[in-house]
């Protein structure tokens, strides 16, 4: 029973369910971004490079061979540059508003004075106390 125990005190912490939390809006928004970048930007990007759907413009190494009836005996061997020049734009939008994100919590107010804590007067006071005796 200690282990359940164990473990049912470990699920419930406030650490973890925020991890959660924080995964499940990290996939949404994920999702989001990626929907910004196919619909939106990879339509403006395709308009700047001659009408061609972005994400799908690749290199073709080996083209497809294909029999007489018109189905395909191998499929075509080709450079996916346009999806991975997407993928990367996505992770440029999340690592870009991760970083505000957490810039904006760690912003600190400019005209409140950064004094020491209490934790750090009492250890300052009892620093004192030890070299006086």
């Amino acid at each position: 029973m200690g282990f359940l125990s164990d473990f049912k005190t470990f699920a419930t912490k406030g650490n973890l369910v925020d991890i959660a939390i924080g995964f499940l809006m990290g996939t949404a928004f994920t999702k989001l971004v990626t929907g910004f970048t196919t619909g939106l930007v990879s339509p403006i990007i395709g308009l700047l490079t001659g009408g061609k759907d972005f994400s799908k413009m690749e290199y073709v190494v080996k083209p497809a061979v294909v029999d007489a009836a018109g189905t395909v005996v191998t499929p075509a061997v080709s450079f996916q540059y346009g999806m991975f020049f997407t993928t990367v734009l996505d992770f440029i939008i999340i690592a870009f508003v991760c970083y505000l994100f957490i810039k904006a919590i760690l912003r600190k107010d400019p005209n409140a004075a950064a004094g020491p804590s209490s934790t750090d007067v009492l250890l300052t006071e009892i620093r004192d106390e030890l070299r006086r005796k």
